[in-house]
């Protein structure tokens, strides 16, 4: 893994804004929306149950669920470049969670990236399917 790719580099710090506001470490407004920001408003999610979201669904959720998982841990792993234009990227990575008192989750995860004119990194996809 390349620790200097901008790309790898937005997939660690966007799961340490996730854990932090879905565990509660981090309650203020601002948080959220700096977490909310980090995706295109066109973006769209394939949940690992199959549950599809848009922008405003995933707006919605992180809204609701700001502390819902206190004690929620999760760590990265196998970050894979699968393509990289002037546009984007895509990127695979692991993802593992963990809850006290609650079973662990893996999941493979590939995102899809687009780059704006201005150079900032948008989420625009998302596809988790559970690990068996």
């Amino acid at each position: 893994m390349n620790a200097t790719n901008p790309y790898f580099d937005d997939v660690l710090s966007t799961h340490i804004l996730i854990r932090a506001w879905l565990s509660g470490e981090a309650a203020a407004p601002a948080h959220c929306a700096e977490l909310l920001a980090r995706f295109s408003p066109a973006f769209t999610m394939v949940a690992p149950g199959g549950k599809q979201l848009d922008s405003a669904g995933l707006t919605a959720f992180f809204r609701a669920a700001g502390g819902s998982r206190p004690g929620l841990q999760m760590r990265i792993s196998d970050l894979v470049l699968i393509q990289e234009s002037a546009a984007g990227a895509t990127v695979s990575y692991r993802e593992f969670q963990s809850l006290p008192s609650a079973e662990n989750t893996e999941r493979l995860s590939t995102v899809v990236y687009e780059k704006t004119p201005a150079g900032a990194l948008l989420w625009r996809h998302l596809h988790e399917t559970w690990v068996a």
